[in-house]
């Protein structure tokens, strides 16, 4: 788009130059063509005019006392606020150099004195264009980054509540579970959060993992879809056959989600539900399954959700159960520390022990 120059009422031009008489000239010469003036004598004026309500453009003599143009310019060009101002040059320096120099220290442009006013006004009216042609383009490439990020947001929410719903399917089977999704989804980001503030965490758990362990969790069960009524209703222990079975939900809910990661390969939220999904059966001691990984071979994540998942399952009435109040829970998860769960994991649980109690029930 194509813009006419800007209105000079609106402009804003500061000069500088330390002969009275040239400011009084440029002045005059500017005011009468409809352009708002201020003037500075030496450098440091002029920075703290500039600092004080920024102009449109500069007109900046070299050869002052105590600091030259060429160090007003650098300054200028140095402070966030004011790089961008144009900065044209005015002198009776005409040689190369003077000129180079003046174009390195980010000069958009030179007039060399005596100067023609309708040269010097071409040139102001030239760059004070240029800049508002800028200004335009970064403000539509703004809108349209915020455009693309709209609608980024538009699709990332519809395929999380698709994931959410899709692990709600799964969790419905079974009647007693309530807002179970809902509390692991809050309890494995509270976990998560508190182990960022260790050391030994920090370059691991960023704002990224912190999302998409809130958005995984819910999938940690979805392979329950594929496990029979029988075995996942009945109301008393399970037969090592029919356990055996119930395990196969991990490596069924993984898989599945590993056919996904195929056509999203670079998904690291389907990559952390892969890891949930399969391994937070998984025990500190090796004595878990699918896989019987040890320690911290088994992926954080998984790690975290072994005790989000254990302490709403200790809490929540099941088919097999009567419900456990928070004390007695906790209790449990603290004999497994280091055993059955991370101790890590365990410590930040305890820590934030009353804050997960009043997330279960608050959501109950």
């Amino acid at each position: 788009m194509v813009t006419d120059p800007p209105t000079p009422q609106s402009t804003g031009v500061l000069v500088v130059d330390d002969s009275p008489d040239s400011l009084q000239v440029l002045q005059r010469f500017l005011e009468a063509k409809g352009y708002s003036v201020r003037t500075a004598a030496n450098g440091a004026l002029a920075i703290e005019a500039a600092e004080s309500a920024p102009p449109d453009l500069i007109l900046l003599d070299i050869g002052m006392p105590d600091m030259n143009g060429y160090e007003v310019c650098g300054k200028l060009k140095a402070n966030e606020r004011l790089r961008e101002i144009p900065v044209i040059f005015i002198s009776g320096h005409g040689d190369v150099i003077d000129k180079v120099k003046a174009f390195d220290t980010g000069g958009v442009d030179y007039v060399t004195k005596p100067f023609e006013f309708g040269e010097v006004l071409s040139r102001i009216e030239t760059h004070l264009k240029i800049r508002r042609l800028q200004l335009e383009l970064e403000t539509h490439n703004r809108n349209l980054e915020n455009l693309v990020a709209e609608q980024v947001k538009e699709i990332s929410d519809s395929q999380l509540a698709t994931i959410f719903a899709l692990a709600k399917l799964a969790e419905s089977r079974d009647e007693d579970t309530g807002a179970h999704l809902e509390r692991v989804q809050k309890v494995c980001r509270l976990l998560a959060t508190r182990l960022a503030e260790q050391l030994k965490f920090q370059s691991h758990i960023g704002s990224a993992y912190l999302r998409n362990i809130y958005h995984a969790s819910p999938l940690h069960d979805i392979g329950k879809v594929g496990i029979r009524d029988a075995i996942l209703l009945k109301p008393g222990r399970l037969t090592p056959e029919e356990f055996d079975l119930m395990k196969f939900h991990t490596t069924l809910g993984a898989g599945t989600l590993a056919a996904v990661r195929q056509t999203y390969p670079k998904n690291s939220l389907i990559g952390m539900g892969m890891a949930i999904a399969r391994s937070h059966h998984e025990r500190w001691d090796g004595g878990g399954y699918p896989d019987g990984f040890e320690g911290e071979d088994i992926p954080l994540s998984a790690r975290i959700m072994a005790v989000a998942d254990v302490y709403d399952a200790l809490r929540s009435k099941r088919c097999y159960k009567p419900p456990f109040g928070h004390e007695k829970s906790l209790t449990i998860i603290l004999e497994g520390r280091g055993t059955v769960f991370d101790p890590n994991v365990v410590d930040a649980f305890d820590e934030l022990a009353p804050t997960c109690s009043s997330i279960w029930d608050t959501t109950d």
